[in-house]
């Protein structure tokens, strides 16, 4: 089983169960290595406390002792978003249009496959995104290979 079967295996298992404690699972990442890591990223509409990562720490973690997915020793992580949260779903992207956020495609999309630029809109095919230069570009949900808000001192607010 490649690591990205695994993970969509995990997803399935764990996210109903976060979604019923009231949270929403942005992010799963698994790893096996030699000492395994299986790393959850919550949120909430309120914001993530310390109180919130242990709570959902304890139940995902009584929920995988009980169904056994992950055949050898691993560490479980629960973290916030943070500042920089990945994007994940096309409900991401919608929720925060107008925000900047650094995108990395599969393939090149206009010549590039990296980008850091602006937000623009998010329909449920693909973004757009606009660069300082006022260039706007599309690029397909199925060519993003990894995307985050995008924190500048700038955005400081005061």
């Amino acid at each position: 089983m490649t690591r990205e079967e695994k993970e969509r295996e995990l997803v399935a298992l764990i996210e109903p169960l976060v979604e019923a404690k009231g949270y929403e699972l942005v992010k799963l990442s698994y790893a096996a290595r030699r000492h395994g890591l299986l790393q959850l990223i919550i949120d909430h509409e309120k914001g993530i406390t310390v109180d919130d990562c242990e709570l959902i720490s304890r139940t995902v973690s009584d929920l995988l002792d009980t169904e056994d997915p992950i055949e050898h020793a691993y560490s479980l992580e629960v973290s916030s978003p943070g500042l920089e949260r990945p994007l994940t779903k096309a409900e991401h992207f919608k929720r925060f249009q107008g925000e900047k956020v650094k995108v990395r495609t599969s393939e090149a999309v206009s010549d590039s496959e990296k980008f850091a630029v602006t937000l623009v809109d998010a329909s449920d095919k693909h973004v757009t995104v606009q660069a300082e230069n006022g260039t706007k570009t599309d690029i397909p949900y199925n060519l993003i290979k990894k995307a985050h808000l995008w924190y500048t001192k700038n955005d400081k607010k005061n």
